[in-house]
C-alpha cells in the first residue's frame, strides 16, 4: 500500500514509465494508420520521456516538487513531435499541481493529474477528441473520483488506467480515420503505457529491460569503477583516412599502432579506413596513418580526465562540446548549457529540414541556421532552442516545415529571452516560399510574419516516398515497399511503378495551372533519373518553368513544389 509519493518514489515511477513505453514503442508506432516512414508516435514519446530519464538519473530529488520539476523541465526541452509536446504538457501541469509538495497523498496526486490535463488542453489550439487528450482527461477524472474513497495511490492509478483503457477503446469510434483503420489512438496508448509503468513501480514489479538501460549504464558504471591511474593509455583516438590506393595493405600500420596502444580496431573499405585506438601519443598515430592516405577526420579525448570528472559527478567533456566551447570563448553567454548570441540585427531565421541540398537552399535564401530533422526524425524543443539562441537577432522566425514539429517549435518562446515567431510551414516548399517572401528591411516583426504566413497558401506540395507497412487506407490497398504519392500531406496515390505516380502528379500540376515547378530529389535518386522525372512535368505543363535541385533528403525520393 502506498499512501504517499515522495520525490525518490516519483523518480523511480518516471524511470519505470519510460522503460515501459520504450519497450513497446514499435507497437505504438504500428498504430499510426498513415503508412509513411515518419517520426512515429512511439518513437517521439519514448525519446521525449527519455530526456527526463537522463536528467533524473543525475538527480537525487529531496522532495516530490523537485522530482516533478526536473521531469517537467526535461520533457519540455526534449519534446519531439506533437505527441511528445502533449506528453510534456501533461507532466508540466502535473508538476504545477505538485508545487511545494514534499510528498503527495492519493487525492493530491490525482488533482495534479487533472492539472496536467488542463495544461495540455489550454496549449492545443483546437483540441480534438479521440486522441491522447481524451484518454488523459477521462483517466484523470477517474483518479480524482477514486481518491474520494481511496487513500492508496496504487488504487487511484489503477482506476485512472482502467478508465483510460475504456476511453482508448472508444477512440476508434470518435475518430473516423481510426475507425476505418480499426486501431486505437497511438498517443493515448503511449500515455497509458507510461501510467502502467508508473503503477508497476509502486507495486514493486521489475522494470522492463531496454537497450538504453543496458549498455550505456554498464559503460557509465565501468568508468566510475575505473580510477584514472588505472588507465594505461590516456587518449581515446578515432580517425578516418582516405586511402592513397584501394589495394594498400594496412598490416604495417596495425603492427605499429599495437606497439603504441591498445583497444585497436581498424575497419576499411576500398576507399577509406577508420581507426580506433587508445594511446598516449595520438599525434604519432595520426602521423603514421597519413603514410597510407589523406587524413579526413579525427577525434581525440582524454579518458583520464573524463574518468575523474565522472567520478566527481561533473559534466564529462567530449568533442561534442567543441562548438559550444568555441562560441562561448569567442562571445556570448550561456543559457541552459548552450551559447546565447547577443542581438546584432532585428530578424533571424531558423529552418528545419533534412538533406544538405535543402539546407543550402535555405541558407542561400537568408536562413541563419538549419536544424536537421523532418519526417523521419522530429527534432526536440531543445535542439530548436539551441538553434534559436545561436542566431544573433532580437526576433527569430522558425520554419518547422512539418506539421509534427510546429508544437515543439512553439515551446521555444517560453525558454528564451529572444522573441520567437513560428511560421506554421507544414512542408519544405512552404518554408522555401516563406523565405522567398522575406523583406529583410520590414518595419516590424508583425509585418514580416504576415507576409511570410500569407505566402504559405500560394504553394502546393507533393512528395513521393514508400510505404513503411501494409495498410488499407482511404480506399487504397497499400503494400509495404509500394511507392506513395502525397499531396498536401494527404495520400494522393500508390503504385509499384514510380513513373505512374510522377505522371499522375504532373497531370495534377497541369490542373492547378502551376507556373513554377521545383523537383527536389533525395539522396537515393540520381540526377539523371531526376531529369527524367522533370521531363514528365515539362511535357504535361509546357508553359511552366521546371527546375531540378538536389535536396539530399532521406526517405523521400522527391519533394515537389507547385506554384
Amino acid at each position: 500500500m502506498n499512501e504517499q509519493i515522495t520525490g525518490a518514489v516519483f523518480k523511480q515511477m518516471v524511470l519505470h514509465g519510460a522503460a515501459a513505453i520504450t519497450a513497446h514503442k514499435q507497437a505504438i508506432n504500428d498504430l499510426n494508420v498513415f503508412p509513411v516512414p515518419d517520426g512515429d508516435t512511439g518513437t517521439n514519446m519514448s525519446m521525449t520521456i527519455g530526456a527526463a530519464v537522463t536528467e533524473l538519473r543525475k538527480a537525487s530529488p529531496a522532495t516530490l516538487d523537485q522530482a516533478a520539476s526536473v521531469t517537467a523541465s526535461a520533457l519540455l526541452r526534449g519534446a519531439r513531435g506533437n505527441s511528445g509536446v502533449i506528453l510534456s504538457l501533461l507532466f508540466r501541469g502535473l508538476s504545477k499541481g505538485l508545487k511545494g509538495c514534499e510528498s503527495a497523498d492519493a487525492a493530491t496526486f490525482a488533482a495534479a493529474m487533472q492539472e496536467g490535463v488542463s495544461a495540455a488542453y489550454k496549449a492545443v489550439m483546437k483540441p480534438a477528441e479521440g486522441t491522447v487528450l481524451t484518454v488523459s482527461r477521462l483517466a484523470a477524472k477517474a483518479a480524482v473520483d477514486a481518491a474520494v474513497e481511496e487513500s492508496d495511490v496504487e488504487k487511484v492509478l489503477e482506476a485512472a488506467i482502467c478508465q483510460g483503457n475504456e476511453a482508448l477503446a472508444q477512440t476508434i469510434d470518435m475518430n473516423p480515420v481510426l475507425k476505418k483503420a480499426g486501431v486505437v489512438d497511438a498517443g493515448g496508448k503511449g500515455y497509458l503505457l507510461i501510467l502502467e509503468g508508473m503503477l508497476a513501480e509502486l507495486r514493486g514489479e521489475p522494470m522492463p529491460e531496454t537497450e538504453s538501460d543496458s549498455e550505456p549504464q554498464k559503460e557509465k558504471a565501468d568508468f566510475v569503477a575505473m580510477a584514472a591511474e588505472e588507465i594505461t593509455f590516456a587518449f581515446d583516438t578515432v580517425f578516418i583516412v582516405r586511402k592513397a590506393t584501394a589495394d594498400i595493405s594496412l598490416e604495417p600500420l596495425r603492427t605499429y599502432l599495437n606497439s603504441i596502444g591498445d583497444s585497436l580496431v581498424i575497419g576499411e573499405d576500398d576507399e577509406a579506413f577508420k581507426v580506433h585506438v587508445h594511446t598516449n601519443i595520438p599525434g604519432s598515430a595520426l602521423n603514421e596513418a597519413q603514410k597510407y592516405g589523406t587524413l579526413e577526420l579525427a577525434k581525440i579525448e582524454n579518458m583520464r580526465t573524463q574518468a575523474d570528472d565522472l567520478a566527481a559527478g561533473k559534466h564529462v567533456q567530449s568533442t561534442d562540446d567543441l562548438d559550444a566551447i568555441e562560441e562561448s570563448l569567442e562571445s556570448g553567454c550561456e543559457q541552459g548549457g548552450h551559447v546565447v548570441a547577443e542581438p546584432e540585427k532585428p530578424y533571424g531565421f531558423l529552418a528545419v529540414c533534412a538533406g544538405e541540398g535543402l539546407a543550402a537552399v535555405f541558407r542561400d535564401l537568408g536562413a541563419d541556421g538549419v536544424v536537421s530533422g523532418g519526417q523521419t526524425m522530429n527534432p526536440s524543443t531543445e535542439s530548436l532552442l539551441e538553434g534559436v539562441d545561436k542566431i544573433p537577432a532580437e526576433t527569430v522566425f522558425i520554419l518547422p516545415n512539418n506539421s509534427n514539429i510546429i508544437m515543439a517549435a512553439q515551446q521555444c518562446a517560453a525558454l528564451t529571452e529572444k522573441r520567437v515567431v513560428v511560421i506554421p510551414s507544414k512542408t519544405v516548399p512552404q518554408g522555401i516560399t516563406a523565405m522567398m517572401n522575406v523583406d529583410f528591411e520590414a518595419p516590424d516583426a508583425k509585418t514580416l510574419e504576415a507576409a511570410m504566413t500569407g505566402s504559405l497558401s500560394t504553394v502546393s506540395t507533393a512528395q513521393i516516398t514508400y510505404a513503411a507497412r501494409n495498410s488499407d487506407f482511404d480506399g487504397f490497398d497499400i503494400k509495404a515497399g509500394d511507392y506513395l504519392a502525397l499531396m498536401e500531406g494527404k495520400l494522393f496515390g500508390t503504385d509499384g511503378n514510380l513513373d505512374t505516380l510522377l505522371e499522375n502528379l504532373a497531370a495534377s500540376a497541369r490542373e492547378k495551372e502551376a507556373s513554377f515547378i521545383s523537383l527536389y530529389f533525395g539522396e537515393d535518386v540520381s540526377e539523371e533519373d531526376a531529369q527524367k522525372a522533370a521531363a514528365v512535368f515539362e511535357q504535361a505543363c509546357p508553359e511552366a518553368e521546371v527546375a531540378v535541385l538536389s535536396g539530399g533528403q532521406p526517405v523521400y525520393y522527391y519533394i515537389i513544389s507547385m506554384e
